[in-house]
């Protein structure tokens, strides 16, 4: 990426989402589990992780999904 270039959210965000589903993948979790782990409801991972999320997610819902993957939450923001 040059240092002009810029992306629109949907590209910072699909990062995201791909991350989390990487990454709960690798600790075999399903979509419940880290819901039950992360406080936050199933619908509301798959959500996130299908793109379906009409608006975008808070830095403390990725804090605690962070958590519940036993992360640091830069590990979501990674390309």
């Amino acid at each position: 990426m040059t240092k002009n270039e810029q992306h629109d959210d949907n590209y910072y965000y699909n990062i995201i989402r791909k991350n989390i589903k990487k990454y709960r993948k690798n600790l075999n979790l399903t979509q419940q589990n880290l819901a039950d782990k992360s406080g936050l409801t199933m619908n509301y991972i798959a959500k996130i992780e299908s793109n379906k999320l009409e608006r975008g997610f808070t830095i403390a819902t990725l804090g605690r999904i962070a958590d519940a993957l036993e992360i640091d939450i830069t590990k979501l923001l990674e390309k």
